[in-house]
């Protein structure tokens, strides 16, 4: 079926973005050193846990990391679990640059697993991929 069209006059944006990841530590340290995100919440209570992160670039846009207990019943956290396990998120988590070889170097450095090494792709960016701690699928765009 076509997509259909309509000017519509409208005030929303984007917000935030949450990603289940296994282990939240290893997740901040992949998102904070690695990718160069700031921590911009990082809040707990009755064994849940769970932190926003951002660009000073970007106000108002954030990653929220939890892990798959948090807000969620036990038997939800233990599905959500085995696929974080699996690498089974959404995906990919598409991030630009304006220098694509720089950052690439930069993560790589960290020890992250690269899944592709910057190239110029069919469809347009030349991109690089890693994969994040929890086994989630990362993708950098270069632009500019």
């Amino acid at each position: 079926m076509p997509v259909r069209s309509v000017a519509v006059m409208t005030d929303i944006r984007f917000g935030f973005f949450p990603l289940t990841v296994d282990d939240v530590d290893a997740a901040l340290a992949f998102y904070r050193d690695a990718i160069g995100l700031t921590v911009l919440n990082d809040v707990s209570g009755n064994g849940w846990r769970w932190l926003s992160m951002g660009t000073p670039d970007q106000p108002g846009v954030a990653l929220v990391l939890s892990a798959p207990g948090a807000g969620r019943s036990p038997e939800d956290a233990d599905a959500l679990h085995r696929l974080v396990a699996k690498g089974s998120g959404p995906g990919p988590l598409v991030f630009s640059t304006g220098d694509l070889d720089a950052t690439f170097e930069r993560i790589r450095a960290t020890g992250a697993e690269v899944l592709q090494e910057p190239m110029d792709q069919p469809w347009g960016p030349r991109d690089c991929a890693f994969r994040d701690p929890a086994g989630n699928h990362i993708r950098i765009n270069g632009v500019g």
